[in-house]
Formats: structure tokens, sequence, C-alpha cells
């Protein structure tokens, strides 16, 4: 229907005539701020911490939706761990992904742990009782399956020197029951790192080392570490 010119000189519209975003505007109910509400709450989301998003979530239902969102977990992580990952799609969700994240770290940090205490039997623990197994300490020298394993970090824990590493850029990857991760282990300011990978496999209910793998970073071609591990 054509517009109307008035008397007063304005033009009466119908509805069919207005601008897209008009119409959209004038929906019953329906205001701009209720519109950009996902994306504000998932902004203010994305600044909160782990315990934070934890405690939200036991407030009430609504809270609760907000907390399990999936993209506030992905933001979490992201800031929490790496940026590495934004292109994966993880098969539970963000929220579970984050929470075995943590879990990997823990029981990567429980390593280092048991080594500064010399404890075999809480890393025979920590290592998966099978013949697949393989440790590979920065002297080079290859131990596979679990037994040999077991001898090599003996022979480790039976030196005098003690091992308190520094460990930094901690980096981690999932795939269901497996999960690797890289860093770096420093035993003093003056010298370069270890460069460290371990994998895990999730067996009934726990994440055991499969593979750990040791090698002395060169610092303008020499190797200015002592071999320990």
């Amino acid at each position: 229907m054509p517009s109307t010119s008035l008397a007063n000189g304005s033009v009466n519209r119908n509805a069919g005539d207005r601008p897209p975003d008009a119409v959209a505007d004038d929906k019953p109910g329906v205001s701009m701020m209720e519109q950009l509400v996902p994306e504000i709450t998932t902004h203010a989301l994305s600044y909160l911490d782990y315990p934070s998003l934890c405690r939200l979530s036991m407030t009430n239902s609504l809270m609760r939706k907000a907390a399990n969102d999936d993209n506030a977990w992905k933001a979490l992580f992201h800031k929490d761990f790496t940026l590495e990952q934004d292109g994966i799609t993880p098969v539970n969700g963000w929220k579970a992904y984050y929470a075995t994240t943590r879990a990997i770290i823990s029981v990567n940090t429980g390593f280092f742990d048991i080594i500064r205490e010399r404890s075999l039997p809480e890393m025979a623990q920590l290592w998966l009782n099978s013949d697949y197994v393989k440790c590979i300490h920065a002297s080079g020298e290859l131990f596979s399956g679990y037994s040999e394993v077991m001898q090599s970090w003996q022979l480790c824990f039976n030196w005098e020197q003690g091992f308190d590493f520094q460990v930094h850029n901690v980096r981690t990857r999932i795939l269901t029951d497996m999960a690797w991760v890289t860093m770096k282990a420093y035993l003093n300011v003056d010298a370069g790192p270890f460069l460290i990978t371990n994998v895990f496999e999730h067996h009934n209910g726990r994440w055991h080392m499969v593979h750990h793998h040791s090698s002395v970073m060169l610092i303008d071609g020499v190797n200015q570490q002592v071999v320990v591990h």
C-alpha cells in the first residue's frame, strides 16, 4: 500500500514500507538490550575464574544454565591453559574437557612431586603396569616394559643429588582416554631446560603414565645440564 501524505506534511507509512530494522525494533516485548543478553552474558562469564564459575552454577537454575554454557568454559580453558586448541571441538563439551585437563595437569604435577620425594612406590603406582610402557631419560637410554622402567627410576633415586625441578610452559592435549603433556623443566637458572613429554592413559578411573621422554635443550650447541632423569 502506498504511503499517504497528511495535512501537516508528515507521511503515514504502513508496516510494509518501514525499514527492516525498524520493524524488528518495534517487536513487542523485545528490546535491543534483551537481544544482546546472550552476548553480554557470555562476555561477563569470560571474566570469571574456575571457583567463581562453579559457585555460580550452584545458585539457582537460571545461573546454573548460564554457568554450564559451553562458550563460558571454552573461554575459561583458553584463559587458564592455552589458546593452541581454539579450533577443536571436544566430544563431551568444553566443561568436561576443562575438568579433564585439570586432572591431567594435577597428575603431571604429582609426577614431579614423586621425583622430589624419590618415592619408588608412588612412581610404581603412577605408571601403568604393562609391557608396552616406555621411558627415555635425558641420557638417551631407552627402557621398555614396566620392570625396566621401574629399575631405571630406582637408579635415579639412588643418586645423592636431589631433584627440584621448576616446570614451565605446560601444554596438554587429550583424546578420550589418552593425553600427552609437553613442558620445560629447569634444575637451575644458569643452565638450559629439559624438554619433557609425558603420555598418560586412562584405566579403571585413573590416569597412568605410559611414556616419559626427557631430553636436554642445548645452549649454543653445548649440553650444560647434568643428566639426572
